[in-house]
């Protein structure tokens, strides 16, 4: 399997053995799963988003079937930064897969202080910034949708780290290509493409994903890919080896697999041996 660069301007800082990555929140902090997941057959590991201060996440329900996909409102449950660096840096520190810490604020300031607390943590090998996920505060509007915001954002973060800095974008941002452009231009890494759509679920702010998003998050990924000169994640509706391939041939760098790790945890690992097979062929 051939290894991919995530972060080629800072040589040697992320460099993936597989392009299969678990995206944020699906297994958690990692931890909850090493007993039952092959976490070395990963590219690498995206945490569940992490706030400055402890959060309790939204009323129950927080996760809906609907047809094709899944509605989901959980709210950033977390228990604020300096717990998840205390609990599981260490453990983190240990592991041969890279853990990405996704960072979760409502701007530029708190992520600042986010990107300062994570840097030089042994174990953080980089952080993702979700810029993507609904945001009751704006009406439900991800922050990815003002391009300024994105600029204020990345920039405040890349004075405040060294780390590798990834970008995750929602895939139905308005104006994908002057994003991605802020995000570069302020110094990301890379970006991710991305959060699903904004949804309601029983009048609350949630987000859609699974195989529902697929056609669009190929949509976006494929339009980011002709305009942005970092590399990209691609995310979103990822199931099957086809959807890998797919998302790589719209010129996704790597690939992240959400909700369909719902079923099947380690999803992420065995669409890793499949594309290596497939590539031998």
């Amino acid at each position: 399997m051939r290894s991919v660069d995530l972060a080629p301007q800072r040589a040697g800082a992320l460099v993936l053995r597989t392009p299969l990555l678990a995206a944020a929140g699906c297994l958690g902090y990692g931890v909850e799963a090493s007993g039952q997941v092959d976490l070395s057959a990963l590219g690498a590991l995206v945490t569940r988003g992490t706030s400055l201060h402890a959060r309790s996440g939204g009323p129950a329900p927080r996760m809906v079937e609907t047809p094709g996909g899944l509605l989901h409102a959980i709210g950033h449950q977390n228990p604020g930064i300096t717990a998840v660096l205390e609990r599981h840096a260490p453990r983190w520190s240990a592991w041969d897969v890279p853990v990405i810490l996704s960072l979760v604020a409502t701007g530029a300031d708190e992520f600042a202080t986010l990107g300062g607390r994570a840097d030089g943590i042994p174990g953080v090998a980089a952080l993702e910034l979700d810029l993507g996920s609904v945001d009751p505060g704006r009406k439900g509007r991800p922050l990815s949708y003002d391009a300024s915001l994105v600029s204020a954002i990345t920039a405040a973060v890349r004075e405040a780290t060294d780390l590798p800095v990834l970008v995750k974008l929602s895939i139905t941002t308005p104006d994908l290509r002057a994003a991605g452009r802020a995000a570069a231009e302020a110094g990301a890494d890379a970006l991710t493409c991305g959060s699903g759509p904004p949804a309601l679920l029983e009048g609350r702010h949630a987000m859609l994903s699974g195989p529902a998003i697929g056609p669009l998050s190929l949509r976006a990924v494929t339009e980011l890919a002709q305009h942005a000169r970092l590399p990209i994640v691609g995310c979103g509706g990822v199931g099957t080896l086809q959807d890998v391939l797919a998302m790589l041939q719209a010129g996704a760098t790597a690939v992240a697999v959400g909700t369909a790790m719902l079923a099947e945890p380690g999803l992420p690992g065995r669409l890793a041996g499949e594309l290596a097979a497939h590539r031998r062929s």
